[in-house]
């Protein structure tokens, strides 16, 4: 879960809390050394890891700096890469990005690249040394949910590095909806920080990113368009011959089968 979006840094406690938030996003901007109060005091006391962001930053040039000076503040070399086109849309720049990756992964940075949906692109962020790609739902703060799930589920299907869906979550269905989709994490922030119970949704979040992934691993039944299939056996019906052995299909469906309408690893 992020940290942007909470006036209260009390609810934000009670908010990181109730998602079981382990590592949480920072931009630089908001880095106040020294503030036993401050957000970065929190987070200390919550246990909470910081990965630092290039939030704000519009060229590569810009991202590289604020990446250094988050090294330099807080002493990691993560970093999530965020380079946008223009502030009404907050669309990745995509030219600026890869540029922006492949100078921090040159400066011995591990990056996270906040990127678009576009399957092509997340490869060549991959290519050129990000350490996990992040590709977007929806815009960011739009509450649209997974405008994209197959583009998503080829990001997933082809990336030999970490998944985390990032942006446009609205609920938690879409949150389980991205772990199903096979994503490794997912990253939010306006979802809960502007809910009408912001620690209601948060805990609703931690539920649907858990019930996501367990669905996934459990593998999800074929879709049928065009046949109903009875859940219980035909044998023994009033009516049926004695030899009738049921339908075949209903059972031996394999673990993490892939339905033909491209369903879920």
């Amino acid at each position: 879960m992020g940290t942007g979006g909470l006036s209260s840094l009390h609810t934000l406690e009670q908010a990181l809390v109730a998602s079981g938030t382990e590592l949480t996003t920072v931009a630089l901007r908001r880095y106040a050394p020294g503030r036993g109060d401050s957000l970065f005091g929190l987070l200390e006391r919550l246990g909470i890891r910081i990965l630092p962001n290039t939030a704000g930053c519009a060229t590569a040039r810009d991202a590289v700096l604020t990446a250094e000076l988050g090294r330099e503040a807080l002493g990691t070399d993560w970093v999530k890469l965020e380079v946008i086109a223009d502030e009404q849309t907050l669309l990745p720049d995509v030219v600026e990005l890869l540029d922006a990756t492949e100078q921090l992964v040159a400066r011995g940075f591990r990056v996270l690249a906040y990127t678009s949906d576009d399957p092509a692109l997340a490869r060549r962020l991959e290519d050129v040394g990000a350490a996990a790609v992040m590709p977007l739902g929806a815009p960011i703060g739009t509450g649209l949910g997974i405008l994209n799930p197959h583009n998503i589920e080829l990001i997933v299907a082809r990336a030999s590095v970490p998944v985390v869906l990032d942006a446009g979550i609205g609920t938690a269905s879409e949150a389980a909806l991205a772990m199903e989709l096979g994503c490794d994490a997912v990253l939010l922030a306006s979802a809960v920080t502007r809910a009408q119970d912001p620690v209601a949704m948060a805990t609703a979040m931690r539920h649907a990113v858990t019930a996501g992934r367990l669905a996934a691993a459990a593998g999800r039944i074929p879709v049928r368009r065009h046949a109903a299939v009875a859940s219980s056996p035909r044998a023994g019906r009033i009516g049926a011959g004695a030899c009738d052995p049921g339908p075949s299909d209903l059972a031996g469906v394999p673990a993490g089968g892939r339905s033909p309408a491209g369903g879920l690893r």
